[in-house]
């Protein structure tokens, strides 16, 4: 093994334990219409509980705070608390854009405002599509240096949330044309690779959020002569570089921590796949 892919290694194996951390602080459980959703820490909610909008009730219980009110108004209890937040400055950045509330089970009971789902740490979910030219250089991209989150740091072809709209697939679709400008009909061997969780302490609503995802990764191909063109401004610019160079660039902390055990999974499981060949069958 060579001195980058050491390094690399080094990076990956730190990178993987960093990914799964216990709560910054003591956080307490949190449940809506009878169905556990998410945690929040401690003191947080004292101060919002009185008064939401709508008349919606929270209540602190012996197990943790509950928003008490029926299955079908849990979607408009949430994006209230969400709003008490906000004018708390508790809030993360705003999006105006609803994720999808999943229980234990990891059924939807509700959805709620993207930018409050780290304080109340709420699951969520996301996709990263892995893409390479025909000689096997790697698309990457420049995030905007106006991004809320990770600005102006690499990425993978292109990374974004599963709206509460989307299917797993159809978010594939539309992030891959919103920030590469690229259909995925288009492209070729698109194929789903593996998956990366996260638990860790978030620093949205001033370092009180915990984060909880799953980040779906996918495969494919650019043809030739098809160029990345980002279509909603979050993308400064896009680069193809050799899988070396990308090694490098993650381990010097180039890449988001997502991007990168993304490109980790991939370069593993192509690994993998290069070994079975050689194994005599």
């Amino acid at each position: 093994m060579s001195t980058q892919a050491q390094t690399f290694a080094g990076w990956l194996a730190a990178a993987r334990v960093a990914a799964q951390q216990v709560p910054a602080q003591p956080r307490l459980p949190l449940s809506v219409a009878g169905q556990r959703v998410g945690s929040v820490a401690e003191g947080v909610l004292d101060a919002v509980a009185p008064g939401l909008e709508g008349g919606h009730r929270l209540l602190r219980q012996e197990q943790g705070w509950h928003l008490d009110v029926a299955p079908d108004a849990a979607t408009a209890a949430l994006n209230a608390l969400a709003a008490a937040l906000r004018a708390q400055d508790r809030c993360g950045p705003w999006r105006n854009e609803q994720l999808a509330v999943p229980n234990a089970q990891g059924g939807v009971v509700a959805t709620v405002e993207r930018g409050a789902v780290r304080v109340l740490g709420i699951a969520t979910r996301a996709v990263h599509l892995v893409g390479l030219a025909p000689d096997g250089r790697m698309w990457v991209q420049l995030r905007s240096r106006t991004k809320p989150n990770n600005p102006g740091m690499w990425d993978t072809l292109m990374g974004g949330m599963v709206a509460a709209a989307d299917t797993l697939e159809q978010a594939l679709e539309r992030e891959t044309w919103e920030e590469a400008g690229l259909r995925t009909a288009h492209l070729a061997g698109v194929a789903h690779g593996g998956h990366v969780l996260f638990s860790r302490p978030s620093r949205e609503g001033r370092g009180i959020g915990y984060m909880v995802e799953r980040i779906d990764w996918f495969r494919a191909t650019v043809p030739e002569g098809m160029v990345p063109a980002n279509q909603d401004g979050e993308v400064e610019r896009f680069e193809l570089l050799d899988l070396g160079e990308v090694q490098r660039q993650v381990a010097q902390g180039q890449f988001t921590q997502e991007a990168g055990l993304v490109i980790g999974g991939y370069l593993d499981s192509t690994a993998a796949n290069a070994q079975q060949r050689l194994t005599p069958g």
